[in-house]
């Protein structure tokens, strides 16, 4: 799901929705409003990390001050009424699968490539793919011509985000984000930052289509549509590809197709710049632990690499394309990690998802699938 436009939503929506605020005065605090309550039973990993009942977003005091500080001047929900914004979240539910399904895997479980790439590689994925060129082949040619970004990588995302449109979410966006916002479940890292920042984008969104808070279906994180967009990324990168005067990212595979090209090319995607190339590491530990140290975001050089032994090619396209960035990819834990190179390219591509195994999983789905239609094996 991407967290970015030619063509921003907003702007788009806003030039077609005139927007209608009550008022602008923060609510007052109240003593019918209060904290969370205590729990009753002993907590678990995705029960609220503030240690208290989820839910009854409206009467609490701790959802009022995010509210008024979103309506003062300087808040993403300027220009509304508090008590507009409270009403909204009157409406939101609380989702403790969303919680559970927002944690890490259990302590102990090894990160697998493998296995994570026979997920998404697979014949019935394949086949739905296929099946989505063919039918969209207009579109996806537009979206490389236009933004340079190949069809196989757009087809890549859609097919492991949603399965070409076929599993797109089912919970209440608007109950999966105010969860996420306001209860974010003790067993991972606090991001509900993140998600309050997504809420506020959320209802700006749906204030733009002109649609009740309700009626939005996505992920369990928030995302929608075929290409998984969060709704600032909606906002600022999604684009109307078709021309027809409406950004639908849910039921239009051609507004879709255009969107994830857009966000590719907006955060840095370079027309011909290899994503990566698989290499072996050195054998000197120290040398393994600095190149690997510097994280995904490419930052060496061919002379930083000089440890590498590559091939005569890899050689060529490491000196011409730099920067780089060592990746490891592990393997269950019985098998040796493997490791790639990953270009600027590369890097962009976890914008959309901040994992190098999906992002390799996306690439190599892509190939795979020009690859079989390059054969002729459309089915």
């Amino acid at each position: 799901m991407p967290g970015q436009s030619p063509a921003c939503l907003m702007n788009s929506l806003s030039r077609r929705v005139a927007l209608t605020f009550l008022g602008t005065c923060p609510l007052a605090p109240s003593t019918a409003l209060s904290r969370p309550q205590r729990a009753a039973h002993p907590p678990t990993a995705s029960d609220p990390a503030h240690g208290g009942r989820p839910g009854a977003y409206a009467q609490r005091a701790d959802v009022r001050d995010w509210v008024n500080a979103q309506t003062a001047a300087q808040g993403a929900l300027a220009g509304w009424a508090a008590d507009t914004v409270l009403q909204r979240l009157g409406e939101a539910r609380y989702q403790r699968r969303v919680a559970q399904l927002i944690l890490p895997p259990p302590v102990g479980v090894a990160k697998d490539w493998n296995a994570y790439r026979r997920r998404f590689i697979e014949p019935r994925r394949l086949q739905a793919g296929l099946r989505f060129w063919a039918e969209h082949a207009d579109a996806l040619a537009r979206a490389e011509s236009r933004f340079g970004v190949p069809a196989s990588l757009v087809l890549g995302i859609l097919g492991v985000e949603t399965f070409y449109g076929q599993i797109m979410g089912g919970f209440r966006v608007l109950d999966a984000l105010a969860t996420l916002a306001f209860d974010f479940p003790r067993g991972r890292s606090d991001r509900s930052s993140f998600f309050r920042e997504e809420l506020a984008a959320f209802l700006l969104l749906a204030q733009a289509e002109g649609r009740p808070v309700t009626t939005f279906k996505g992920s369990f994180a928030g995302a929608m549509g075929l290409g998984q967009f969060m709704p600032s990324s909606w906002r600022r990168h999604a684009i109307d590809f078709d021309g027809d005067g409406h950004i639908d990212l849910v039921a239009n595979p051609s507004d879709a197709i255009g969107s994830v090209a857009n966000f590719l090319r907006e955060h840095g995607w370079t027309p011909g710049l290899a994503t990566h190339w698989t290499v072996d590491v050195p054998s000197d530990p120290a040398e393994q632990e600095r190149l690997l140290g510097a994280g995904i975001e490419p930052r060496w050089s061919a002379a930083d690499l000089q440890a590498l032994t590559l091939p005569e090619p890899v050689q060529a396209g490491v000196a011409a394309q730099g920067p780089w960035a060592l990746v490891q990819l592990e393997n269950g834990g019985a098998a040796p990690p493997s490791h790639l190179l990953g270009s600027r390219n590369f890097w962009v591509v976890t914008r959309y998802n901040r994992s190098a195994y999906y992002a390799l999983a996306v690439i190599e789905l892509g190939e795979e699938l020009a690859r079989l239609r390059s054969a002729g094996l459309a089915d």
